[in-house]
This record gives C-alpha cells, sequence and structure tokens, in this order.
C-alpha cells in the first residue's frame, strides 16, 4: 500500500469546468477527507467523520436517483430546488462546511510549521463552522480540537508507507499535501459562491 495521498481520490483531479464540478469524483474525493480523520487517531472526530459521510450519502442518494440531472453539482443543486425537501442540497451545503473546516486548519498549519494541530484546527473552527452550531455540538468541537494529535505523529501518518516502504519525503508530502489543498479550497470556494448567489442555502 502506498503513502495517504497516493491512495485516496486527489481533489486536483476533480473535474471542473464551465458546468460545474464533477460530481462523483467530488464525493470520492471528499470521502479521502473522511479517511484523513482516522488517522488522527481520535474517537472525539468520530461526530465530524459522521457528519461527513452523512452529508456525502444524501448526495450520491440524489445522483443515484436522477443521475442525468446531477452529472455536475451545480445541476444536482438546480434540479432540486422546486422540490419540498432538498435533501441532496442541505447535504452538499453542510458537506462543503465540513471541508472547508478541515481545508482551513490543515492551511493554517502548512503555513507555519511550528503550529500543532489543536491550533489550527482551533483557529479553523471559530473561522468556519463555529457561527453554525449550538452550545452543545460547540462543546463537541472543543473537546475534538484538545484531542488532536501532535503535528510530527500525524505527519509522519501521512508520509508512512503502511507495507513497510520508505516513507514519503518532507519535501515531497508538502508539495502534495498543498496541491490537495489549493484545489480542495478552489472547489470549495466556488460553489460556495454559487450557493451565495443564488441564495441556495437559504434556511438551512
Amino acid at each position: 500500500m502506498a503513502p495517504y495521498f497516493e491512495t485516496v481520490k486527489s481533489f486536483t483531479d476533480v473535474p471542473v469546468t464551465d458546468a460545474g464540478v464533477d460530481t462523483i469524483t467530488f464525493l470520492e474525493a471528499a470521502q479521502g477527507v473522511v479517511n484523513l480523520f482516522d488517522l488522527l487517531g481520535s474517537a472525539a472526530f468520530a461526530a465530524v467523520q459522521n457528519d461527513l459521510k452523512s452529508n456525502i450519502a444524501k448526495v450520491r442518494a440524489r445522483y443515484d436517483a436522477v443521475p442525468d440531472q446531477s452529472g455536475t453539482l451545480e445541476l444536482l443543486v438546480e434540479n432540486e430546488k422546486g422540490e419540498k425537501k432538498r435533501t441532496a442540497t442541505e447535504g452538499l451545503l453542510w458537506l462543503l462546511r465540513g471541508l472547508a473546516f478541515t481545508c482551513k486548519a490543515l492551511q493554517i498549519a502548512q503555513a507555519n510549521k511550528s503550529t500543532e494541530l489543536s491550533t489550527a484546527f482551533s483557529e479553523s473552527y471559530s473561522a468556519t463552522l463555529k457561527k453554525y452550531h449550538n452550545f452543545v455540538v460547540k462543546g463537541v468541537f472543543a473537546v475534538a480540537m484538545k484531542a488532536c494529535p501532535y503535528r510530527a505523529a500525524f505527519f509522519d501518518k501521512l508520509a508512512a508507507d503502511p507495507a513497510g516502504g520508505p516513507p514519503v519525503p518532507q519535501e515531497k508530502l508538502d508539495e502534495e499535501l498543498d496541491k490537495w489543498l489549493a484545489a480542495l479550497d478552489s472547489i470549495a470556494t466556488r460553489l460556495q459562491t454559487f450557493y451565495d448567489s443564488n441564495d441556495y442555502g437559504k434556511g438551512f
């Protein structure tokens, strides 16, 4: 088995055209974020993982039900707008929020190599998800932040080859992670703008 970023679909491989963001490859790449939390090694992040999984499933269910109207995420949302329960639209919105939280945390960690993950995730939470959460959920996330592993241990896991091969050099890992994060950031920003400009997030 290869090191982490060779085992998951990269956001750099998600087709983005004038028509929109390809639905299936985006969901495959989003699953890579779910798996990333396994490397953090804390049960405290189970709530984050479950939320991401649930929202991926909602979008996938919509695609499976009407694939001809769901080839891109934008098309999927547009074709659901007249329905009473916009389950996939809400699911995608919360998925984007969770992805933005993860992306920003790792960008903060990448920008300053001395920043521990607990600090990076706490700063990201304040900037992304916190405003959408009630008191109880904020408490759950506060626990999760404190349970973050040391950054060195996490990055060692990202670089490691579970089959026992040599780890990825730090320079190569940074290069792959930065590309992955830049692509995720670009897609998440594009879709959030799409939601905001069309009021698709209203009520959620």
